[in-house]
This record gives structure tokens, sequence and C-alpha cells, in this order.
């Protein structure tokens, strides 16, 4: 590697460093946001990281593995949302 290339890519890893640190989505939610993003944090580790029986309480993973298995077109194009409408739709 030259060290036109090693500074170059010096320079992209501090860059994506910088935008990763100015993102922090999280600090820009809402306090209740957060508040109940917290809530449904310590109700899974309560079940032991297990879902719930609601589908509001399962991850997008469970949820396209549940779809995948009721065979519904589109799942992986789906946000979690759009999941939940689908399995519900599918019976």
């Amino acid at each position: 590697m030259t060290r036109k290339q090693t500074e170059a890519a010096r320079r992209n890893v501090e860059k994506a460093q910088k935008a990763a640190r100015a993102k922090k989505t999280l600090t820009k939610l809402p306090k209740q946001t957060r508040r109940d993003l917290g809530h449904q944090a310590a109700m899974s580790r309560q079940r032991g990281g297990q879902p719930g029986h609601k589908l509001e309480d399962r991850t997008r993973q469970d949820l396209y593995e549940v779809a995948k298995s009721k065979h519904i077109d589109g799942r992986s194009k789906m946000g979690k949302s759009e999941l939940i409408a689908a399995i519900r739709e599918a019976g």
C-alpha cells in the first residue's frame, strides 16, 4: 500500500468515525420514546430474551421468520409494522 493510499484510508476512517459520533440517533429521540424503548428492553430481559406473545413484542427478525413460514411475498422489504400487518392479514 502506498503512502497516498494509507493517508486516504486514514481520512476515510476518521470521516466515518466523525459521522458516527455526530449521528447519535438515540440521544436525538424524544424523552418519552427513549423511556418506552428502555421499558421494552427491560420487559425483554425479564422474558429472558424470548419474544412475547404479542407481535409487537417481537423483533423484526422474529417477525420475518414468521412471515417466511406463512409464505408472505415481499417480506424482505417490509419494516416491522408492515410485517405485523401482513402476518395479521395472512391469519
